[in-house]
C-alpha cells in the first residue's frame, strides 16, 4: 500500500506495477476469447514482452546497483529476487514465440499469457514488500530522476501507448498526470491520441 504522502519513486513504482498486473491479466483473460481482435492481441503481447524485459532489466542494472551505492546490503534482498527475473524471462520467450491466430487454435498463447501472469503477480508480492521502503529510504528525488528519465529514454516502443491506458486504470489523475509530466516534449503532444487509442484496444479486449 501506498498513500498521498509518498515520494514520486513509490508512486510511479506503484502505477508501474499496477500496469503490469493490468496488462498480464487482460492478456490471460482476452487470448480464451475467440472473438478477441488478434492484432489487439498482438500489440498487448509485444508490449508486455518488450516492457517486462526492460522493466526488470533496469532493476537489475541500475536500480538495484543505485540503492546499494547509498546503502550498502540494502539490495541484498532485492538481488535475490534476480531469479525470479530469470523465470519471467523464460516465460516471456514462451509468450513471445507463441502464434496470435485470426481464426484458430489460441490455447498456446493462452497458456503462456497465464504462465507470465501468475509468475508476474507472485513476484510483484514478493518484490513490493522490499522495495517501496528502500526508495523512500535511500533514493533521494534527485536520484530517482535520473533513473526515471533513463528508463524513459529507453523504453522500447512496441505497444508502448497502451501504457497511457492503463495508468489511467491503477492511478489517480494527478498520479497519472505526474507521471507523464516526465516525458519529453514531444511525446506530451502525443499523448491525446495514446489515451485514445489505448483505451480503444483495451476497451475492444475486455468487451470480446
Amino acid at each position: 500500500m501506498t498513500t498521498a504522502q509518498d515520494p514520486r519513486s513509490v508512486i510511479e513504482t506503484r502505477l508501474t506495477h499496477g500496469t503490469h498486473r493490468q496488462a498480464t491479466t487482460l492478456l490471460a483473460e482476452a487470448a480464451t476469447r475467440p472473438n478477441a481482435d488478434s492484432a489487439h492481441l498482438t500489440e498487448l503481447r509485444d508490449f508486455l514482452v518488450a516492457t517486462l524485459r526492460h522493466h526488470h532489466e533496469s532493476e537489475d542494472n541500475d536500480l538495484w546497483p543505485l540503492i546499494e551505492s547509498v546503502a550498502p546490503g540494502t539490495s541484498e534482498p532485492l538481488n535475490a529476487l534476480t531469479d525470479e527475473h530469470h523465470a519471467l524471462d523464460d516465460a516471456l520467450d514462451a509468450l513471445e514465440a507463441a502464434p496470435v491466430p485470426a481464426d484458430g487454435d489460441r490455447r498456446e498463447l493462452a497458456a503462456a499469457a497465464a504462465t507470465v501472469r501468475d509468475i508476474l503477480h507472485t513476484h510483484l508480492s514478493h518484490e513490493e514488500p522490499l522495495l517501496f521502503p528502500a526508495l523512500e529510504a535511500h533514493v533521494s528525488p534527485e536520484a530517482w530522476e535520473a533513473f526515471a528519465l533513463k528508463v524513459i529514454a529507453t523504453t522500447p516502443p512496441a505497444g508502448a501507448s497502451l501504457l497511457v491506458g492503463f495508468f489511467d486504470e491503477v492511478g489517480t489523475p494527478e498520479e497519472v498526470a505526474m507521471i507523464l509530466s516526465a516525458l519529453p516534449a514531444p511525446a506530451q503532444e502525443l499523448v491525446p491520441a495514446m489515451r485514445a487509442h489505448s483505451t480503444a484496444v483495451i476497451a475492444s479486449l475486455r468487451k470480446a
